[in-house]
């Protein structure tokens, strides 16, 4: 049985605990997210491209 200091993760988990990491604490939420941007450049980008679709696709109905 591992202990918690040498647990080994997946990929899956290893982004959850990356967001948990530069989520967590009391700094301001702007320096967190460019922590997180930072260290998961390649995250932050899909995250923007998945958001910016939403909101063409919201406002691709209006006239």
């Amino acid at each position: 049985m591992a202990d918690a200091a040498t647990e080994t993760h997946n990929g899956k988990t290893a982004l959850t605990d990356d967001i948990r990491t530069h989520f967590s604490g009391d700094a301001p939420i702007a320096d967190k997210l460019r922590s997180f941007a930072k260290a998961r450049p390649g995250a932050t980008a899909a995250l923007a491209g998945v958001a910016a679709l939403a909101i063409l696709n919201t406002l691709r109905g209006r006239s």
